[in-house]
C-alpha cells in the first residue's frame, strides 16, 4: 500500500465535516482538526478545508513521521492509521510493543528491524494494543463503539 492508497482508505474512517461537542479534537474536516489546520497555515472554513491540503497534511504529519514506507506491508495502514487517531508517537509505540522493540515512540532502525522480523501477527498484535489503549480512554463511552468498528475494518482489511 502506498500513501494514496492509504490516504483513499483513511477518509474512509474519518469523512467529511464534523463538530461533535464531546470530541476533543473539535471540529474537523477530512479528519483534520482545526488547531492541525491552523498550524499549517490554513485561515479559512474549516468545511472549507481542501482535500488537497488535508493530504498533504496526513503525509507529512502521520504517514511520514511513522515511516510508513519502510514498514512491513501488513502493519503498514493500521501504524498510519493509528498516528492519525492518536499521535504518531503513540502509534509507534503499539508497533514497538507488538513487534518486541524498545516502546520508546521513535521509528528508527531497530523498529523497523524488529517489525518486519515479527512475523504475519504483528497487525493483531499492534491492533490488540491499540484497542485496549483506546479501551482506557475517558472519551471510550462517547466514541468506543466507532474506534471498535474501526479496527475490525483494520482487521478485515476495508475502512469503517
Amino acid at each position: 500500500m502506498n500513501f494514496d492508497q492509504a490516504f483513499d482508505r483513511l477518509l474512509g474512517h474519518e469523512g467529511g465535516y464534523s463538530n461533535n461537542p464531546a470530541d476533543p479534537g473539535g471540529e474537523t474536516m477530512w479528519g483534520v482538526t482545526a488547531r492541525v489546520a491552523r498550524a499549517d497555515g490554513y485561515l479559512g472554513e474549516m468545511r472549507d478545508l481542501p482535500r488537497e491540503r488535508a493530504k498533504r497534511i496526513y503525509r507529512r504529519l502521520y504517514w511520514d513521521a511513522v515511516q510508513a514506507d519502510q514498514l512491513p506491508e501488513v502493519v503498514r495502514f493500521d501504524v498510519f492509521d493509528g498516528a492519525v487517531n492518536s499521535g504518531p508517537g503513540q502509534s509507534v509505540m503499539w508497533l514497538q510493543r507488538a513487534a518486541g522493540a524498545v516502546d520508546d515512540g521513535i521509528v528508527g532502525p531497530k523498529t523497523i528491524a524488529a517489525a518486519m522480523a515479527a512475523g504475519a501477527t504483528l497487525a493483531a498484535r499492534y491492533n490488540g494494543h491499540r484497542l485496549r489503549f483506546l479501551a482506557d480512554r475517558p472519551t471510550w463511552g462517547s466514541f468506543g463503539k466507532g474506534w471498535a468498528r474501526r479496527i475490525a475494518a483494520n482487521l478485515l482489511g476495508g475502512s469503517a
